[in-house]
């Protein structure tokens, strides 16, 4: 197999690409809550997974790239999904705890876990102490956003639960990027990486509904299938395709830096669609996430 041309800085194509994903996945949250109201979370979780699943098959038959050839990545593979599917599986509860924002600040605590654990085991990934303090800097942003929030919003039954899945949700996407980079999932195409984690997923997701006693039904409204829709096309097929691509090609650690533009995106989000003030925490954070990337994405 041909090795992968990888790159140590991130290109003004993969940052490009980096932001309209995060921007995405700041929408992505609002459109599961909303779907919520009338989908029960990991039933929705499921619908989601079995269109991508199928988008993404069509698409490597599209592509003629092989999913099922023997390769030695099995094991590596179902380490993937499985973490993938425990990710996405605390998303859509903890969301039936708490608000999308409060979730997105512990989710993309994911950065952290990264930075951490990969330079162990991947050498060209380690940090230098200006990227640490560009790290630290763009997390003590998001916490400057969102510390308005925290500090005037009343607590709700069961809040803290839904705290504890968005914390456990950051630390397996983490942990699913560690496993992918060093696994020999690092050597298949970005394509097969993703459909062994949509797959397991696909695969858990229905169980676990099952087992929660969920109730099942096609008959929603519109606007749900329509955020069900987004979810699926863009987010767990197009988005996705390209975060396992750009894994492939760049430093782990300076993309995980960018999904802190995320719940950034997330309040502008709030902003715009429902008419939620722009405080001065949102514009401190905004200038801060910036300056954190520069500082991680510096070469060296």
């Amino acid at each position: 197999m041909t090795a992968v041309q990888r790159k140590d800085h991130l290109d003004t194509f993969a940052i490009a690409l980096l932001v309209a994903c995060c921007a995405f996945w700041g929408f992505q949250q609002i459109l599961i809550k909303f779907a919520s109201r009338e989908i029960p979370p990991l039933w929705q979780a499921s619908i989601r997974m079995w269109g991508a699943t199928a988008l993404l098959w069509l698409w490597c038959q599209y592509r003629g790239v092989p999913l099922f050839k023997r390769d030695g990545t099995l094991w590596g593979g179902l380490l993937v999904g499985l973490l993938f599917a425990g990710e996405f599986c605390f998303i859509y509860l903890g969301l039936q705890h708490t608000s999308a924002s409060r979730l997105t600040v512990f989710l993309y605590t994911s950065p952290f876990w990264v930075a951490l654990l990969l330079p162990r085991f991947v050498a060209a990934e380690k940090l230098r102490r200006i990227q640490w303090v560009g790290l630290f800097v763009a997390f003590g942003a998001v916490a400057v956003a969102f510390s308005e929030g925290f500090m005037h919003s009343s607590p709700v039954a069961g809040q803290w639960m839904g705290d504890a899945m968005g914390l456990a949700a950051g630390m397996l996407w983490g942990l699913t990027t560690l496993a992918i980079r060093t696994t020999k999932i690092a050597t298949v195409s970005a394509e097969k990486s993703l459909f062994y984690q949509l797959g397991v997923t696909a695969a858990v997701t229905p169980l676990l509904s099952i087992a929660l006693g969920e109730t099942w039904s096609l008959n929603y409204s519109a606007l749900a299938w329509g955020s069900i829709f987004l979810q699926t096309a863009v987010g767990a097929f197009a988005s996705y395709l390209a975060w396992m691509w750009m894994l492939r090609h760049y430093p782990a650690t300076q993309m995980s830096t960018f999904t802190f533009l995320t719940p950034v995106f997330a309040l502008v989000f709030g902003v715009v669609l429902l008419s939620e003030p722009l405080t001065l925490q949102l514009v401190l954070a905004l200038l801060g996430v910036a300056a954190g990337i520069v500082l991680v994405s510096r070469k060296g």
